[in-house]
């Protein structure tokens, strides 16, 4: 299951976004207003919760400096992996997409696909507030 957010052009230079989205701690700033959870663990990797969803543990995995930050469900039940890409406009403004890539059984995927796609986009739009 693939799904993209919507592309948000971000008054932020690319190396700040990249810098940001490196700490995880930084992706509280990016939660929707319905979150119940948000723990950071270590240095790689937080937990998170949404009200009516099960908790979900994030690990960031690699970044290309200054494009692209990779992170992946640290739990095998929900094998994921989110992407955000950077693109550079100018000095001082960013677009940036977030890729969501899963791999679930045809019923799951039905009923996480609306909740993802929504979670996905909120995570977009607030890129502004880091």
């Amino acid at each position: 299951m693939n799904l993209e957010s919507p592309k948000v052009t971000v008054e932020k230079s690319a190396e700040y976004l990249y810098t940001q989205l490196s700490d995880v701690r930084n992706f509280e700033k990016l939660m929707p207003e319905n979150i119940a959870k948000f723990e950071v663990l270590g240095d790689d990797i937080f937990n998170f919760g949404l009200k009516g969803m099960p908790e979900i543990k994030l690990r960031l995995k690699e970044g290309v400096p200054y494009s692209k930050i990779i992170l992946n469900a640290a739990s095998d039940k929900l094998p994921f992996t989110l992407v955000a890409n950077i693109n550079a406009i100018s000095e001082y403004s960013s677009d940036v997409k977030l890729d969501f890539e899963g791999e679930f059984n045809p019923m799951m995927a039905m009923m996480i696909k609306g909740p993802i796609s929504k979670f996905i986009e909120t995570l977009a739009g607030n890129m502004s507030k880091l």
